[in-house]
């Protein structure tokens, strides 16, 4: 799957044939009017695009939009420090059968509590995997500890007889009290293990001081890569489950809020130490990004516009690098890899398969 992103300001982006977009990226000049750059046209052929992202002031025109729908291009426009605001999507998927077996699901609390443990369990393992991976010899008590929410997870849904717990008919409301919310009280207590082993997997911790996770904004540069990188991997899931046919405003682990894609963010639990996480560590210790790299503005921080690139450019080459698919066995993308996660949730849900297993590596 390729990825069109579209980030230089002031660009105009038209149909240039049936086939193509042409972009133009207009000059730059210094404040003393020297020429910075010059005018580029670009021609983009979309058989080799999936989807288009587009970050900041840059202009499509109707024709371009009508094309892109037309060719089932899905378009998502995100805001320069990477908040997701919203995405232009082509005609739904006819799977009207899964989406009602999707909502359904979500009104049972004990099919909410088996998936959201399978969601917190995921990530909780693949994060575990990550710290022994790049620190085999440290950390042994948070490996021990994380290991023990782990199996909790594993053991709750069974725990709970389903005849004690109500029927969710108001959605997200009424769920104060219910097993579900130990699941997101384990989740807490996992993350914030794992988030305070995190700097043991850098190089040079005492240069990017970590302090634990923060977001909303992001303190320090760290968090700042973390939270964009969530974003790109969100954007890409809401594509993967809308893909299958999902409504993707509807999950098990996340609330549904307005406008917050609850079913990519639960998919998306399993792969973030996997993706964005590895990637983070992998440009910190091979010094792809130093400090200066970032903008710093009342206390937040965020990536400048070239290191930014870079970024991206990794997060990429790691969506398509291949492994071995631990269900199926296969050689495959992790970019393939969220949809297939996004049809193993489909198949569970319809009755095609008796349980829903998490992504995790080995």
């Amino acid at each position: 799957m390729s990825t069109l992103y579209l980030m230089e300001a002031h660009s105009l982006v038209k149909r240039d044939t049936e086939d193509c977009l042409l972009i133009h990226i207009p000059e730059q000049r210094l404040v003393d009017g020297e020429q910075k750059t010059a005018l580029i046209k670009k021609r983009i052929p979309l058989i080799k695009v999936d989807e288009v992202v587009v970050m900041g002031d840059v202009t499509l025109t109707a024709a371009a939009l009508d094309l892109l729908l037309e060719r089932k291009i899905p378009v998502h426009f995100v805001r320069e420090h990477g908040s997701f605001q919203g995405s232009l999507i082509p005609e739904a998927s006819k799977n009207a059968l899964l989406r009602i077996a999707q909502h359904q699901a979500h009104h049972d609390l004990q099919r909410r509590l088996l998936l959201a443990s399978c969601f917190v369990r995921g990530k909780l393992s693949n994060q575990r995997r990550l710290l022994q991976r790049r620190f085999p010899n440290q950390s042994p008590a948070v490996l021990k500890d994380l290991a023990a929410i782990i199996e909790s997870l594993h053991k709750l849904p069974a725990a709970v007889s389903s005849s004690s717990l109500p029927r969710l008919s108001t959605g997200d409301h009424g769920i104060g009290g219910t097993p579900l919310e130990t699941v997101l009280g384990l989740e807490g207590q996992g993350s914030a293990l794992y988030y305070a082993a995190f700097p043991q997997m850098l190089v040079e911790p005492d240069i990017w001081r970590f302090p634990g996770r923060t977001r909303r904004p992001p303190t320090d540069p760290v968090n700042a890569l973390l939270s964009y990188g969530y974003t790109v991997l969100a954007n890409r899931l809401t594509g993967a489950v809308q893909l299958v046919g999902f409504d993707p405003y509807i999950g098990y682990l996340h609330s549904s809020g307005y406008g917050r894609p609850a079913l990519a963010l639960d998919l998306m639990e399993e792969f973030r130490p996997l993706i964005v996480d590895s990637v983070v560590v992998k440009l910190l210790n091979k010094h792809m990004v130093r400090r200066d790299d970032f903008e710093e503005l009342f206390g937040t921080y965020r990536l400048k516009k070239e290191p930014k690139k870079r970024f991206l450019a990794a997060l990429e080459e790691r969506f398509h690098e291949e492994i071995t698919h631990p269900v199926f066995g296969y050689r495959v993308s992790y970019m393939r890899c969220l949809e297939l996660q996004a049809r193993l949730l489909a198949k569970y849900l319809t009755g095609e398969i008796a349980h829903y297993q998490p992504f995790l590596v080995r």
